[in-house]
């Protein structure tokens, strides 16, 4: 590929001039970018440049902090289940936890949030006193268990904390404060103009996202360090004055057990009950409002605003409705796969689509594995995230990559460095076709159906590698790169009648779980999508696709489906016996993990792959529609093709497709406008490949990893 420039922000280092210049030079940047723990020298700023100044808005004003330690930001915290072998007992509180991350906000104020509950009998217990960092429990029941849940500060940013303790930093601790107060909007105002007037050579300041944090509690025992994380959860956002404010703008109070939930906490695998919704938009509208004059601020200066959707990004929701109401210029997410992509290129709220690659120039990756450390390899470490990446972003179009981290850490590493020119000229390339028009789709019109619906869109709770077994999050991976249109709709949608714009309709997660639907299988809902396969439609169920306990089988489609899964009550009775039936090419070399207690619930089911007597893949007729089932589903590339052969064979399309490769270790996407078939290899050996096209069938060989062009 010709070497081209632009679209690229590479993360410049004080102290490594000449590195950063070279490299800016090698990866064909435009702009460098200060990342956490790094400064720009003047050199690198007066080198012709545009600047990307990172700020986290709401760390780095430890003085401020110190002199303001009631404005510092809060949550809840549940005590580790403690039995009473008396009828008294004390706990100490933050006996479980991270001391440097959590101080017990033991304030009047706060205390009047507190509740202490009896788990064994699931009741509050009334009678208790707090002093000095212990509650001491009055007329406790021998041998219950009691917890508490009390307010603490966080005294410890936990994405500083988690560079800190990664980088083996020698420096402050630093804390976080939260807007919510009047004072701290006050301070945050006068500090946003000041630094605007400070840094002129900025173009664009970047928002390490806004105020709060996604969840992450860390605890004392250095065996469960990481009690607790979640993308997505909303727990960080509490206060008294946050409580209070909602209590008047809702008309009713909410609790600290109704964040704790027994000690589960509410993460975003959940389904949301209303209080969280409800706490969701009262978090968002502050965040919206407030945010919105800080972005007016730098507007005001003369430069950008773009907004990095990860770290403190809750309440920033850019799937959101409100979303544009910022003003952000730019959208910048970090990736390690193509659902992430998808998500960050399908945000129309702002002009500037960016997303930051991986690996992380730190030493270690954040699994603990060595990166730019002795024992690692980078270039192999890029050369997985961008195998992912790149089939994203052949079908949805990106304006922008770059790095992050310590520039100097590729020094010994140069084999890194000329992959990443190798990417980045691919990335432009891939950049330009998209000028053209849209890529070519198949017929099939795809509906992800989950309680969050539109809201989570290419969003599974986070990153790839941190929930691999979760079913959802491997079909979204699998269809970012598919040459498919695809939505995701919630249960509203499906009662609004929105079902029929679509061809195919999948519903993949565990039992109770936000992906599957739990209670939202209402038996409005039920009827909806019944009659909608009836009619024609196809429903492809994953793993335990609208379970519900409490109706005659455990699946609520089951009818549809033709199968369900047995939680025990089935244990006395028959099982269908049944034959594999010949799928032609629909499976070929597929892997599909097996449950013990699916069972077949129609005589009529036809079985299509199986683990000895477990079906594993079936379909059953329905009406004139289909219901699909898959025990799970792993991303590889051979089960790619295998959902997207039952995609297409669910909907009444054939196999046999213009634009598909032939080899299902290769990819391809087509440029209708342009003219051009991009053929990419996903695995890490040379393959040959052919692909049917309406100006004849093209054979094509394409070494590991690689990428070729076409022009028909």
């Amino acid at each position: 590929m010709s070497k081209t420039t632009g679209g690229f922000t590479l993360p410049g280092e004080s102290g490594y001039e000449e590195l950063t210049l070279e490299m800016a030079k090698k990866w064909g940047a435009d702009v460098i970018r200060d990342s956490d723990g790094t400064e720009l020298s003047p050199e690198i700023i007066n080198a012709g440049y545009g600047i990307y100044s990172t700020i986290c808005i709401i760390r780095d004003h430890n003085e401020w902090a110190k002199a303001n330690p009631d404005a510092l930001q809060e949550t809840f915290l549940m005590t580790e289940p403690v039995v009473a072998t008396g009828t008294s007992l004390t706990i100490e509180l933050m006996k479980d936890y991270f001391d440097e991350q959590f101080r017990v906000n033991d304030t009047e104020e706060s205390r009047e949030y507190w509740q202490v509950f009896d788990r064994t009998s699931n009741t509050e217990a009334k009678d208790w006193s707090y002093s000095d960092g212990k509650v001491t429990i009055n007329d406790t029941v021998p041998w219950h268990k009691y917890t508490v849940n009390f307010l603490a500060w966080r005294i410890w940013e936990e994405i500083s904390m988690y560079n800190h303790t990664t980088n083996n930093w020698d420096k402050e601790h630093l804390m976080q404060i939260d807007p919510r107060f009047p004072k701290t909007q006050e301070f945050m105002l006068d500090w946003m103009k000041n630094w605007c007037e400070t840094h002129p050579s900025t173009t664009v300041v970047r928002f390490t996202s806004m105020f709060y944090n996604f969840v992450w509690i860390w605890g004392s025992d250095p065996r469960n360090r990481q009690l607790f994380s979640d993308w997505a959860s909303y727990d960080f956002t509490v206060s008294p004055l946050a409580l209070r404010q909602f209590e008047e703008k809702y008309g009713y109070r909410i609790t600290s057990e109704d964040f704790i939930n027994k000690g589960n906490l509410h993460s975003n695998h959940i389904v949301a009950d209303p209080k969280k919704r409800d706490w969701m938009e009262f978090v968002n509208d502050f965040v919206i409002e407030f945010g919105k004059k800080l972005v007016d601020i730098v507007h005001e200066y003369g430069k950008k605003a773009y907004v990095f959707y990860d770290d403190s990004w809750v309440g920033v929701e850019p799937w959101g409705e409100r979303f544009k109401e910022f003003g952000f210029d730019g959208l910048i997410k970090c990736v390690f796969n193509g659902f992430e992509c998808r998500l960050c290129a399908g945000v129309d709220a702002v002009d500037t689509h960016e997303i930051r690659l991986h690996p992380y120039l730190f030493p270690v990756g954040l699994g603990g594995a060595p990166t730019f450390a002795p024992g690692g390899n980078p270039t192999l470490d890029a050369q997985g995230y961008w195998k992912n990446c790149r089939r994203a972003l052949l079908r949805a179009p990106i304006d922008r990559i770059g790095l992050g981290g310590y520039l100097s850490l590729t020094i010994p590493f140069p084999d890194f460095q000329d992959y990443i020119e190798k990417i980045s000229d691919e990335f432009r390339l891939i950049r330009t076709y998209h000028e053209h028009g849209k890529p070519f789709v198949l017929k099939p019109r795809v509906a992800v159906l989950t309680s969050w619906g539109k809201l989570r869109s290419w969003s599974c709770s986070g990153h790839y590698h941190e929930h691999p077994e979760v079913d959802l999050i491997n079909v979204i991976e699998a269809l970012s790169g598919m040459p498919l249109d695809v939505e995701f709709i919630d249960f509203d949608d499906v009662l609004s009648d929105k079902l029929d714009g679509f061809d195919v309709v999948i519903n993949a997660g565990f039992e109770g779980s936000a992906w599957s639907g739990g209670n939202k299988w209402t038996d409005a809902v039920v009827s909806k999508v019944t009659e909608w396969v009836h009619n024609g439609g196809a429903f492809i169920g994953v793993n335990e696709p609208s379970a519900l306990r409490g109706y005659d089988t455990l699946f609520r489609m089951a009818h549809v489906l033709g199968v369900s899964e047995d939680t025990g009550e089935r244990i006395s009775h028959g099982r269908y016996t049944f034959e594999v039936e010949d799928c032609g090419a629909v499976c070929d070399g597929t892997t599909v993990d097996a449950k013990d207690s699916v069972y077949i619930t129609d005589g009529a089911t036809k079985v299509i792959f199986a683990d000895g007597d477990k079906p594993t893949i079936t379909t059953h007729t329905f009406g004139k529609g289909v219901g699909v089932y898959l025990s799970s589903f792993r991303f590889d590339e051979i089960n790619n093709r295998t959902l997207l052969n039952l995609i297409l064979t669910s909907a009444g399309e054939k196999l046999e497709q213009n634009y598909l490769t032939s080899n299902p270790l290769t990819e391809c996407c087509y440029y209708p406008d342009g003219r051009k078939l991009v053929v990419i290899n996903n695995s890490s050996k040379p393959q040959n490949t052919s692909v049917k096209t309406e100006y004849g069938e093209r054979s094509v060989f394409v070494d590991s990893f690689d990428t070729v062009i076409i022009d028909l």
